[in-house]
C-alpha cells in the first residue's frame, strides 16, 4: 500500500549535475500522480561543503557556515523546482507555510531547504515529517543504510537492516554534529524520529527507481520503526 504523506530528504549529490537531477525529479513527479503527497527537503551536496571550507579558512564561525549551508540547500531546492512538472513554484522556508499550503490537495510537490543553523536537512526532513503527521520519511543518501560505523571509512563495518529509533540515537549520539557534515542521519534527526515513531528508510539513491519501491515496502536499505 502506497504511503498518503512521504518526506524525502533528497542527498545533496543529486545537484551535481542536470542529467542525474532530471532522472530523479521524473521519479518524484510520478510519485505525486500516484496519490501520494509528496515534500521534498533537499540537501547542500558538495558545492555546500566547499563554501562551507572557504568559510571556515576565512575566520567564519559554525553559526555562519551553517546559514552559507542553507543558503545553497534552498539553491538546489530551486534547481529541483525547475526539474519537476508540478511542484509550488517558490520554496517554503517554514513548516507551517508547508502544512497550509498542502492543505489545499491540489496534487504540487512541496520543495524546502535548511531552515534553521545547527540543523541538518535530515533534521529539517524529520520535523517536518512530524508536523505533517507524515506516514513515511525517506532518507535517500549516497549509503545503502545506516551502519555501526561509517563503511566509506570502515569497509568491514556492519550494514543493519532493521534498528529501532533508541538504537539510533544511541548510535548517532557520538557524531559530530558541523556545518556540512556528511553522517548518515545526524542525532538531532535521530531525537524527533525517537519522540514522533516516523516509520523512516534510509536507502542508497543512486538508482532513482528505487525510491518508488521504497514508498511500496520493498527496499534494501534500513528501516528504523
Amino acid at each position: 500500500m502506497i504511503a498518503k504523506r512521504v518526506v524525502i530528504s533528497l542527498g545533496g549529490f543529486y545537484f551535481d549535475d542536470a542529467a542525474r537531477l532530471k532522472l530523479v525529479a521524473a521519479v518524484l513527479d510520478e510519485l505525486a500522480e500516484d496519490s501520494c503527497r509528496l515534500y521534498v527537503v533537499t540537501g547542500g551536496g558538495a558545492l555546500a561543503r566547499q563554501c562551507i571550507s572557504i568559510a571556515r579558512e576565512l575566520g567564519a564561525n559554525e553559526a555562519v557556515c551553517d546559514y552559507i549551508g542553507i543558503a545553497i540547500t534552498r539553491v538546489n531546492a530551486r534547481l529541483l523546482i525547475s526539474a519537476l512538472r508540478n511542484a509550488y513554484p517558490e520554496p517554503f522556508y517554514d513548516y507551517n507555510e508547508v502544512a497550509t499550503a498542502m492543505a489545499a490537495d491540489d496534487g504540487r510537490i512541496a520543495v524546502m531547504g535548511g531552515v534553521t543553523p545547527g540543523y541538518t536537512t535530515d533534521a529539517v526532513s524529520a520535523m517536518l515529517a512530524e508536523y505533517i503527521n507524515a506516514d513515511l520519511l525517506l532518507n535517500v543518501t549516497t549509503v545503502d543504510g545506516v551502519y555501526e560505523a561509517d563503511p566509506r571509512k570502515y569497509p568491514g563495518a556492519r550494514k543493519y537492516d532493521r534498528i529501532t529509533p533508541g538504537e539510533l540515537v544511541k548510535l548517532t549520539a557520538r557524531e559530530e554534529l558541523k556545518a556540512g557534515s556528511r553522517i548518515i542521519i545526524d542525532p538531532v534527526a535521530a531525537k524527533i524520529i525517537e519522540r514522533s515513531g516516523i516509520r523512516t528508510i534510509v536507502l542508497d539513491g543512486s538508482n532513482p527507481r528505487d525510491i518508488i519501491d521504497a514508498v511500496h515496502g520493498r527496499h534494501h536499505g534500513t528501516e528504523i520503526r
